[in-house]
């Protein structure tokens, strides 16, 4: 199962962080290449413990749906998402943040399982764990310049 960690400095407070990383509108923002769009549940704002959004992309060339909720939260240090549905056999995000009121870290932490056995894990491999961290780069870009450009959250 892969494991993804992207660790992120930032000059702006642990809250701040906390609170653009779970920005609906800041995350769409952020996937604008993929075409992203929140489609049901919460889809825009700060998304909270238990709430759910779906997602609708362009991914690797196929159009994809994919729901996830906010499993674990805890203000401003962590909060979890994880599937509910969409086309992987598991995916659990877990977002952590350490820090003060002018810096922080956030570390992103993905875990995923692709479907398929075999041919999955030759898939991950190949093309999927390269594609997914670079997805959680070009976010976590997006979510360091709205911090240190002191941009509000919704």
């Amino acid at each position: 199962m892969p494991v993804i960690e992207v660790i992120t400095p930032i000059s702006a407070s642990i809250e701040r962080c906390f609170d653009l990383a779970r920005d609906l509108d800041l995350h769409l923002r952020s996937q604008a290449g993929a075409g992203e769009r929140a489609v049901a549940g919460r889809t825009s704002g700060l998304i909270e413990l238990g709430e759910s959004v779906t997602w609708e992309a362009r991914h690797l060339g196929v159009r994809q749906r994919f729901t996830s909720r906010i499993t674990q939260f805890d203000r401003p240090r962590h909060f979890q998402d994880a599937m509910v549905a969409g086309a992987f056999r598991s995916f659990v995000h877990d977002h952590t943040f350490a820090g003060g009121p002018e810096h922080a870290v956030m570390t992103d932490r993905l875990e995923f399982e692709s479907p398929f056995g075999f041919i999955g894990r030759c898939f991950n491999n190949l093309f999927l764990t390269g594609y997914m961290r670079r997805l959680l780069t070009d976010r976590a870009t997006v979510i360091k310049a709205a911090a240190e450009a002191g941009e509000a959250e919704a």
